[in-house]
């Protein structure tokens, strides 16, 4: 998509920081894990953190059909989620400078309830795989009492963004000679050891789809 087609609502500020390039979006949304989800309920803005799954451009997201997001979004609503990666805490020699480098990503689009039971298991099927690679293949078959139960939301992408700081803290040329440290902390998201269910029959191994978040 060209930058001049892109609507004034999705654009990045600053040019140097913004992409708008599919696959490095895509990138950002298949290393995350929770996506923040804004809509409007009762004339109010509400936010929901709720984990998703990517098919191609469609974004999907399920929950209980009686929930409020559910009932909300399912006739079909204006969302905007969000996600962001934390690289690093820029430690700069001024708090002014003082900053975050991150990967966030801002998606538009319309949500509605996927009615079609197909969809709405591959989907699921998304969904799952996005939080433990092949843990779908892995799982005992939904029942019918739990497919009637859960709602998938298929957000219709309309626009989305990239945005991303990386690189040193940026300090006023004078402040280089203070006697302040200045640098970056990185961050990572690190899986522990896995804990097994308490009630987890003896004998069975972990499965590749834990072991793959390792």
């Amino acid at each position: 998509m060209s930058e001049t087609a892109i609507p004034r609502y999705s654009k990045v500020r600053r040019a140097d920081r913004g992409s708008y390039d599919h696959a490095a979006i895509h990138a950002v949304l298949d290393e995350g894990l929770v996506a923040h989800v804004g809509f409007v309920a009762d004339d109010r803005p509400m936010v929901i953190p709720m984990i998703y799954g990517r098919v191609g451009e469609n974004f999907y997201l399920h929950g209980a059909k009686a929930a409020r997001f559910a009932k909300t979004m399912g006739p079909g609503v204006p969302v905007c989620i969000t996600l962001t990666l934390p690289d690093a805490i820029v430690v700069g020699r001024s708090a002014f400078h003082c900053s975050m480098n991150y990967r966030a990503v801002m998606i538009h689009g319309n949500a509605r309830l996927v009615t079609d039971l197909e969809e709405a298991e591959a989907a699921l099927a998304a969904v799952t795989d996005h939080l433990l690679p092949g843990r779908w293949a892995e799982s005992r078959p939904m029942t019918e009492k739990e497919l009637r139960s859960t709602a998938v939301l298929r957000v219709e992408v309309e626009a989305a963004s990239l945005k991303a700081r990386s690189g040193p803290p940026i300090d006023e040329e004078e402040d280089y000679e203070l006697p302040i440290w200045a640098g970056l902390i990185p961050l990572r998201v690190a899986a522990g050891a896995p804990v097994g269910d308490s009630r987890l029959r003896e004998g069975v191994a972990i499965p590749a789809s834990v072991k793959a978040r390792l």
